[in-house]
């Protein structure tokens, strides 16, 4: 009957510190599938990106100056036709009219185009950089175990591990083939 009795004492010690036990490696194995990083910061110390950010400061640069080259030529016209207006006769005036309006209208579709330009150039620059970075934090997330890693800066998801994807799961369940 003691022995019985020590059993039953023992098991209903045990039975908490197991739970405990199970409880808490469970929170443990949870935390450790999870990571951020600063994504922002990150790229911003690689080296790589203080060459894109100069390539693209000389092509910005570049586009400016013929920006600023336009305007230089719509002003000289402007004033040009400002001073020599009384002169002129009506066909020249319309023809002068015409020439700064065209102008002006190049100015503004070329301030367009070299924006989207400059973004393009951007893009063309940093996408290797960036690629490489994700491909590193991918590296060291499966490296480490991490299921997840978020960008910390503005909170997406940079790495997931594809066999936590239920996406074929959830189909099935809801009958979709």
């Amino acid at each position: 009957m003691t022995i019985l009795k020590q059993s039953l004492t023992m098991k209903s010690i045990l039975k908490p510190f197991l739970v405990a036990l199970v409880v808490s490696s469970s929170i443990v194995t949870f935390a450790q599938k999870n990571a951020f990083i600063n994504l922002d910061s990150l790229l911003s110390i690689m080296p790589e990106m203080a060459e894109a950010k100069k390539a693209s400061a000389d092509h910005y640069k570049q586009l400016e100056s013929t920006l600023t080259s336009m305007q230089k030529e719509l002003n000289d016209k402007l004033n040009e036709y400002q001073t020599n207006e009384k002169n002129l006769t009506d066909l020249i005036k319309q023809t002068k009219q015409k020439e700064l309006q065209d102008l002006d209208q190049r100015i503004k579709d070329f301030q367009v185009q070299a924006q989207t330009d400059f973004q393009q150039k951007n893009d063309e620059l940093t996408k290797p950089i960036n690629e490489k970075a994700k491909k590193a934090i991918e590296k060291v997330a499966k490296a480490k175990g991490y299921k997840m890693v978020l960008d910390s800066s503005i909170g997406a998801l940079l790495y997931t591990d594809p066999s936590d994807d239920i996406f074929n799961a959830v189909k099935a369940e809801l009958g979709i083939k």
